[in-house]
């Protein structure tokens, strides 16, 4: 380490920051260490052992207090202050930051390792202002928010201004989710809490510098460490906030398309779902609710009664068939909008200098944008949902919240277009969030946006990844998008299936990216009108095949809840990159072609055509079985699997508890009455654990109220036999029920010779390489499963 340490200080991090910046004196006031320069005062503050703050305050500016992003409050006592002739050290139990007085020098150590320096610091001229950093020549670097680069984004200046892109495919520089944070795989973040547009250069010069430039706002940025991936993004989630558990149902199938342009055409395709026996949870209506045409309709906000003649009919039947109702909206009111008088009249559009409501032209119409930021703007914009929500709609969708046009000259409450650009979604998001909370306390909202910012999954967001073109090369971008956007607190990024831009034909590249999508956070196929988005209006053959993967997503509810849970609870994400497991592996650094599913799936998307072979690599630390065939996979290997047409590699890891339940037509009939235990015996894996997080499904905060209960699965195998045990905890508000559990064991290969349930004889089932066993699971009682060899 010590060597290591030298090594650092002799490269790129030995350098000094801006000359002219000259150390003065220090103070220590409550958690905060104030060190005043020649040109300005560094305030750091730490907000926990693992993450600390750094602010510049530049001679004759202010500090703005607000951060949209940190939620976290301060621990107390948990920092000193250390001085000697040539330094000041704050330090906590995790984070070192230390000051060299001559020439000044600010850089950041967690628990010993030098994670990065200040380069210039602060830095300012005519138009931009900079903070840069020194990096290590070897580190890799992740962030930015949502775009198609590859894994390893070191080399990037990235522009920080939420944008759509129509139709891309497997490169995109630039997407809607701008995020302002860096991962690196030295196992840091830096988040720059400032939400004005800019960029975040990640060493484009080759000359090991990270760069966060902007052209306005705050000069404050959290450094957050951690030993391990799964803590860094729970140590950056505790500070931005972590994402509430969706519920239930917004885990199943989605029928969703743009768009169904009637009352009878909804009713129509759910009934088709359930003629065709397809398990479907919710229906999105596209903007065709509100207009006939898609211009010069945005901003009416209610219903066309010649299209949808009777609307709180038609979500009455659907309710009646647990199909949830979800709208789209956008923040746009055009001129030509029958909202447009009411909004001005109420003052709750952007304005121009003049105070007048701020009027363009863009693809939609001419138009003014509602003022998320002011007071009028969000209680009239609140008052239209609350009225849907009311009639029974279950779901709201915010389209076009980057925003799609929102040019510089606008202004808002909380000032100019650019400021906030990139936080309108995200207080449009918080808005809907806060109005659940407030006035429907008891419902867990769906809010499915396409912008954010960072923390924006505190709010329940759930994102998708924009109009994607509906090619091999779009799906091919998807799980990287999705992946970066974990690591980055937005856990349910997802994509339209089957890609939504474009006419292109190819049932094969529809089936392919379902199958992706059973492995993925939200399983909603979406496309424009030219080529179906929904299995029901596929040919018999294709139909055939979705259904089939729809029925597994189904199937795999309790494991995704739990891994809902498990985001709710940590931060971890539910689609997980290969380094997370080996960080010291320069080879995975660069990996999305391969990603985990929760912690015990390995799932290898089929991004292209007609392909016969996948080469896959297969994580050290346990073996791998093949979620279709048990064939084992050795540790730490590569190998070519053959691909076919059925489904995707998807491999099981070794010692792993997967809870699995009958296919359900839609996720009103989900009960853990009769469930099957998938076991994964392992010799490589003597020892292993798992989990079945359980509640109504609906019940906002359900485990902070003890209105829950977890099924915990351990076991230890020998030799001579395996003992698996079973414990149900429940909370104090839950009522727990007798289940019928069926314990399937893989890969036994007849050792099995005898079976003790609860220390009795019991009957078992062999069936080729699994053995099958019935077990009574009882409140309160726990249960030992002895299979003896």
């Amino acid at each position: 380490m010590k060597q290591l340490f030298i090594y650092l200080l002799a490269t790129g991090f030995a350098f000094a920051q801006n000359a002219n910046r000259n150390y003065l004196s220090y103070t220590k006031t409550n958690s905060t260490l104030e060190i005043k320069t020649t040109d300005g005062l560094y305030l750091l503050k730490p907000y926990s052992e693992n993450t600390i703050e750094t602010t510049f305050i530049p001679n004759g500016e202010l500090f703005d207090k607000e951060s949209h992003a940190v939620v976290l409050m301060p621990q107390k006592n948990i920092s000193k202050v250390t001085e000697t002739t040539k330094t000041i050290a704050l330090s906590t139990k995790g984070i070192r930051v230390i000051i060299d007085k001559k020439p000044f020098k600010i850089s950041y150590s967690y628990k010993n390792k030098l994670l990065l320096s200040e380069k210039n610091g602060y830095s300012k001229n005519e138009n931009t202002q900079t903070i840069d950093f020194n990096l290590d020549p070897t580190e890799t670097l992740y962030g930015g928010g949502s775009r198609a680069l590859g894994m390893n984004r070191r080399g990037n200046r990235l522009q920080l201004y939420n944008r759509a892109q129509f139709g891309y495919s497997n490169h995109a520089p630039l997407l809607n989710f701008c995020i302002p944070l860096v991962l690196s795989s030295k196992m840091y973040a830096v988040h720059f809490d400032n939400p004005a547009t800019g960029y975040l250069d990640l060493d484009s010069q080759k000359n090991n510098t990270l760069a966060y430039e902007t052209s306005s706002g705050r000069k404050t940025y959290q450094v957050i460490a951690a030993d391990s991936w799964t803590d860094l993004i729970s140590n950056y989630t505790a500070l931005t906030g972590k994402q509430p558990l969706p519920a239930r149902w917004t885990l199943g199938n989605f029928s969703s398309r743009f768009g169904y342009h009637s009352q009878e055409e909804v009713e129509k395709t759910i009934e088709k779902f359930k003629n065709d026996s397809i398990p479907v949870d919710a229906i999105i209506i596209d903007l065709y609710w509100f207009g006939k045409t898609i211009q010069g309709t945005l901003g009416n906000l209610d219903w066309d009664k010649e299209r949808f003649p009777d609307p709180t009919k038609m979500i009455a039947h659907l309710n009646a068939k647990d199909i949830k109702t979800v709208l789209i909206t956008e923040p746009f009111v055009l001129t030509t909008s029958s909202k447009w008088q009411e909004a001005v009249a109420q003052k709750v559009l952007a304005t121009d200098a003049s105070g007048n409501p701020f009027t363009y032209d863009f693809y939609f119409g001419n138009t003014g944008i509602i003022d998320v930021f002011k007071p009028e703007g969000k209680q009239w914009f609140w008052s239209i949902y609350k009225n849907l929500i009311n009639q029974g709609v279950g779901g709201l969708w915010g389209d076009l919240g980057e925003p799609e046009a929102f040019p510089s000259q606008g202004i808002t409450a909380k000032g100019k277009a650019d400021d906030v650009h990139n936080i309108y979604g995200h207080n449009w998001a918080k808005l809907v969030a806060e109005g659940y909370q407030k006035e429907f306390p008891n419902t867990r909202p769906f809010i499915l946006m396409r912008s954010g910012y960072s923390g924006s999954q505190r709010f329940g967001m759930i994102p998708w990844s924009g109009d994607v073109s509906r090619s091999w090369e779009g799906l091919q971008s998807q799980p990287e998008i999705a992946l970066q956007m974990g690591m980055q607190g937005m856990g349910y990024m997802h994509s339209d299936l089957g890609g939504f831009a474009g006419d292109y034909f190819d049932n094969e590249l529809y089936i392919r990216w379902l199958q992706y999508g059973v492995f993925q956070p939200i399983f909603r196929p979406h496309a424009g009108e030219a080529v179906a988005s929904e299995p029901v209006y596929k040919d018999i053959v294709t139909k055939a095949k979705a259904k089939k993967e729809i029925e597994l997503r189904y199937q795999m509810l309790p494991y995704n809840y739990t891994l809902a849970f498990e985001n709710n609870q940590k931060g971890t994400p539910l689609m997980r990159p290969l380094l997370f497991e080996e960080p010291q592996n320069q080879a995975l650094l660069n990996v999305s072609e391969t990603y985990f599913w929760g912690n015990d799936f390995l799932v290898h998307p089929i991004t292209s055509p007609g392909s016969t072979e996948a080469v896959v690599y297969f994580p050290k630390n346990n073996n791998w079985f093949d979620f279709y065939t048990d064939e084992k996979k050795q540790a730490g290997t590569t190998a070519t699997v053959a691909v076919v047409a059925d489904h995707i590699p998807v491999f099981v890891r070794g010692g792993a508890f997967i809870p699995r339940i009958a296919t359900i037509q839609n996720t009103s009939k989900y009960a853990l009455t009769n469930f099957d235990l998938h076991f994964y015996f392992d010799e490589k894996t003597p020892k292993s654990e798992g989990q079945l997080y359980n509640d109504n499904g609906t019940t906002p905060n359900a485990y902070e109220k003890g209105a829950f209960e977890i099924l915990k699965f351990n076991q230890v195998a020998t030799e001579k036999d395996l003992t698996i045990n079973v414990t149900t905890t429940t909370g104090k508000a839950f009522q727990s029920a007798e289940k019928r559990m069926t314990l399937l064991v893989h890969n036994l290969n007849g050792k099995a010779k005898k079976v003790l349930v609860d220390g009795k004889n019991a009957s078992f089932q062999t069936k080729e390489k699994t053995i099958e066993i019935t077990v009574v699971l009882q409140q309160g009682k726990p249960n030992t499963i002895h299979v003896q060899f």
